[in-house]
């Protein structure tokens, strides 16, 4: 069972502002529009809608892999 965070926007936040506030990287914004179908895909969000922000388990093998020279990546 995936969990989730629910978040209340405000005026002017965007997908990948909510992505890059909760997962530290604004080009996740995928898991977050799929958990909301209910919720129009627009430029920015209108102020007082609740939106689902899934938990995202990281391997940190692979994390800590990403953050080595290319030749130790092994």
């Amino acid at each position: 069972m995936q969990q989730f965070i629910q978040h209340l926007t405000t005026a002017g936040e965007r997908w990948d502002s909510l992505a890059w506030k909760y997962y530290g990287d604004a080009t996740l914004f995928g898991p977050i529009i799929q958990t909301n179908p209910q919720i129009p895909i627009e430029p920015v969000f209108e102020a007082g809608l609740t939106i689902g922000v899934p938990i995202l388990v990281v391997d940190s093998t692979v994390q800590k892999r990403a953050n080595l020279p290319p030749w130790k990546r092994k």
